[in-house]
């Protein structure tokens, strides 16, 4: 049997994707519209923020990202540790337009981010010092292809004390930031959408899931979760 080309192959967001930069292969072949980030704009990126990193860093081995969304649950990196941590200063919210990935300019999605105000659990995630070139491009291609984040040092709480990280905050100056929505709009779309990624709902129910599993009860997400199934359950009984 003969193998189907990359580009053919069902996506997923996986390391093996990531690795091979098919998202990049997908956007070029099917989204040719797209403003992608290079490969090599990433990897000035990342020098950047490891030639930037807060005095207090010096003494860790690698770097810790701050996980949130879908790196809760589906980081595709190798991870020395993981901790419950809390950032102060952002909240989650979903605010970035989806048209591809899980969702499709007819019936667009949404993802979760990082803005300003209130404050966030999640889990930091430990990049050893070895791996960090090749770790990090790959969470670069994941969360920056199309620019829609920054990553931005910050500081995370733990119960031992305070860790410096990396956190991917939304970029206000993107065209996919879509702020203020109402519950009722956001649901409308999480409920609806999907595309070669998988659905929003999905990407829902896994993230509060992972969150769970940590022992963080997020009251946002966990609203817009009933919210959303209530909907699809309304609409499966018409």
């Amino acid at each position: 049997m003969n193998e189907q080309p990359d580009e053919e192959r069902p996506l997923a967001m996986t390391r093996e994707v990531l690795e091979a930069d098919r998202l990049r292969a997908h956007y070029e072949k099917c989204h040719p519209q797209e403003m992608l980030v290079s490969n090599d704009a990433f990897r000035d990126s990342i020098n950047e923020m490891l030639s930037n990193r807060p005095p207090c860093a010096e003494k860790i081995d690698g770097v810790y990202l701050f996980a949130y969304g879908s790196l809760v649950w589906n980081p595709c990196i190798e991870v020395e540790e993981r901790r419950r941590v809390r950032l102060e200063g952002y909240h989650r919210d979903f605010c970035l337009n989806l048209e591809h990935g899980r969702g499709t300019p007819e019936c667009p999605g949404l993802m979760l981010a990082l803005i300003p105000g209130g404050d966030s659990e999640g889990m930091a995630l430990r990049v050893s010092e070895p791996y960090l070139a090749h770790e990090l491009l790959l969470v670069w291609r994941r969360e920056m292809i199309t620019g829609a984040y920054v990553p931005c040092w910050v500081t995370l709480a733990t119960d031992e004390g305070e860790l410096p990280g990396i956190a991917f905050i939304a970029n206000p100056d993107h065209p996919r930031y879509l702020p203020g929505l109402s519950d009722g709009d956001i649901v409308h779309r999480l409920a609806r959408a999907t595309g070669v990624l998988g659905s929003c709902l999905e990407y829902l129910d896994n993230t509060v899931a992972g969150l769970r599993d940590l022992g963080v009860e997020d009251t946002y997400l966990a609203r817009i979760q009933r919210a959303v199934h209530a909907y699809n359950r309304t609409a499966r009984s018409r």
